[in-house]
């Protein structure tokens, strides 16, 4: 019997690369044990280059090594192995920009570097690339961001209080605190106290107002968290530093830009691939029914069949697969066929299936009003909430009491924060019988409807508070009493129209617009298409006091009246993405 050929992995640890403040960030190498030059894969992490759960997660590298690729995985500024102090995303740009140009200086690199990652690692290539660096050629961006204002920090206004103490307790605390503490014995004592905190989180999140927040405050770390918390919104300054809202024209590298239909990023995720394409050729997009960094074909309560985990696409592929074709392509110059693919590659719920589509958004998509009515009682078990293809000409208004002493629990949706089953495709149920949750719905569909795109709700309401928030929720509702959440989306009255806050509210009528982002679904005959409008959803979201104030700088709440209309004049509706049945 023929021996097997063996292939070996030569392995560099902790080699230093110096920024241009003089600041030392460290690197493991991981490069092919045979002679010539090769591309370089390049990664920035905030979360521990020596953790293989985070520094490799959803890639084998070991196989882009094997492929014939350098795979080099850095800590970024202040964090574990590199030097200098953590300032989240700030500095990532020219740290990103001096990593790369130093990668394509090693004697072994043919001087063409790749950059992938997921979520902080994702938004790290993104940021170098504004810079253009010379050798950067391609890039694989994950379930990732474009602006902290924009589904990170906050959303719409609303602070995302689940997502930022989780990440900072959970994620950013630990490394601090090592980095504090010399003395084992301290340190030790330190990380207990985290430990302690996370075990009673739930409790912590209720705790106002935030800029007092006792973990933070009583570690003494994570100073980035209490500054962010004091900076206004239209602070362009502040928030510009992270964000590539307005860099779009600089993002001309060839990306493949990857999400999930239930990922906390599949909005800026969308825009990312939707902008580039303006400013860039050679960009792909794939989506599948994933969660935030977890592609199993199990998610929440939903089976989507096998042939949906990212560890065997289609049947075909994994992602690592993908990752090689991509970086093959503009870091090798190999041939096969990239050009003549499809560039966008989505999965359709429902119907559970994969297909390849030629642009995104779809342009054959019809964009459909599904109008609010009901006689006064959409928000009683068993209520009269309705949605209608049929414009209203008069109706009754629906009221509810929003107390933000019981704000309407979060279960599951585009969620990032700390404990079990806290994301995916959920039964909401329980939630829609809540007195302060209106539930509208459509029919039993008699025929498929498959909606696929962007999703939005234009709301006409009224509240006797002087600012607070509205929600809506898109649910797909069986015969079986399971109503599973697809999508969701808040508005903050006070920044309803963009960054610049509102006078506060008079007791006026308010239109609002509430984006859901995006997701693809067949509703299946016997289904309903709902829609939960409510006004609060914790801790995902921060519950406004109803106050004009914040619970980030008061702990004073108070209960508010909310009132939505739907007849001619407030025509209140939900607007759905509708994809037609292809004919044969």
């Amino acid at each position: 019997m023929a021996a097997i050929k063996q292939f070996q992995i030569i392995v560099e640890k902790n080699v230093p690369c110096k920024m241009r403040d003089g600041v030392i960030l460290y690197a493991d190498i991981y490069r092919p044990n045979k002679e010539g030059r090769f591309p370089v894969l390049l990664t920035r992490l905030p979360y521990s280059k020596d953790l293989p759960y985070y520094s490799h997660r959803y890639l084998d590298t070991n196989r882009l090594v094997e492929n014939g690729f350098i795979v080099i995985i850095q800590d970024v500024r202040g964090r574990f192995q590199s030097e200098g102090d953590f300032q989240p995303f700030r500095q990532e740009a020219n740290d990103g920009f001096d990593t790369v140009e130093w990668a394509a200086a090693f004697p072994y690199s043919t001087g063409k570097v790749g950059m992938f990652g997921l979520s902080y690692y994702g938004y790290t290539q993104l940021l170098a690339a504004t810079k253009k660096p010379p050798h950067l050629a391609a890039i694989f961006p994950a379930m990732t961001l474009n602006d902290q204002r924009n589904g990170v920090s906050y959303r719409n206004g609303a602070y995302q209080l689940g997502f930022t103490e989780t990440w900072a307790l959970e994620s950013i605390a630990p490394d601090l605190l090592k980095r504090k503490y010399e003395n084992p014995v301290e340190r030790k004592r330190e990380i207990q106290k985290i430990a302690d905190y996370l075990n009673r989180l739930d409790d912590l999140y209720g705790f106002a107002p935030i800029k007092q927040w006792p973990p933070l405050k009583e570690l003494g770390i994570a100073d980035y968290f209490f500054e962010e918390l004091s900076q206004s919104l239209e602070n362009e300054d502040y928030w510009g530093q992270s964000s590539i809202a307005d860099k779009y024209r600089d993002l001309q590298v060839p990306a493949f830009h990857l999400g999930g239909w239930h990922d906390c990023f599949i909005g800026p995720t969308l825009t990312n691939y939707i902008e580039m394409n303006k400013t860039g050729p050679h960009q792909k997009l794939i989506v599948g029914p994933w969660g935030h960094g977890y592609f199993s074909s199990v998610q929440g309560e939903v089976f989507y069949g096998v042939h949906a985990s990212g560890d065997w696409i289609d049947l075909e592929k994994d992602i690592t697969d993908l990752h090689i074709h991509w970086f093959n392509h503009w870091l090798k110059g190999i041939d096969i066929g990239l050009e003549t693919e499809p560039p966008v590659k989505i999965f359709v719920m429902g119907i559970n299936q994969w297909r390849d589509e030629m642009e995104w958004p779809l342009k054959r998509t019809v964009y459909t009003n599904f109008y609010l009515q009901s006689n006064g009682k959409a928000n009683i078990k068993n209520g009269d909430g309705r949605l209608s293809l049929t414009q209203p000409t008069d109706g009754a208004t629906d009221c509810f009491i929003y107390n933000p002493n019981h704000p309407v629990p979060t279960k599951g949706g585009r969620t990032l924060f700390f404990g079990p089953m806290t994301m995916g495709p959920l039964n909401q149920h329980e939630i829609e019988e809540r007195e302060d949750v209106l539930v509208y719905s459509s029919a039993p569909l008699t025929d498929p409807v498959e909606v696929t795109g962007n999703v939005k709700v234009k709301l006409w309401a009224s509240s006797d508070a002087k600012d607070t928030d509205f929600t809506a929720k898109l649910v797909d509702a069986d015969s079986n009493g399971n109503a599973i959440i697809l999508a969701e989306g808040i508005v903050n009255a006070k920044y309803r129209n963009s960054f610049i806050p509102e006078e506060e509210l008079a007791g006026e009528v308010v239109e609002y617009e509430i984006d859901l982002w995006a997701t693809s679904n067949v509703f299946l005959p016997g289904h309903r298409i709902t829609l939960e409008i409510s006004s609060s959803s914790f801790p995902h979201y921060l519950p406004n006091p109803n106050t004009g104030e914040s619970l980030i700088e008061s702990d004073l709440r108070i209960k508010a009246r909310q009132t939505i209309y739907h007849n001619k004049q407030y025509p209140s509706h939900l607007i759905l993405p509708i994809v037609p049945a292809k004919e044969g």
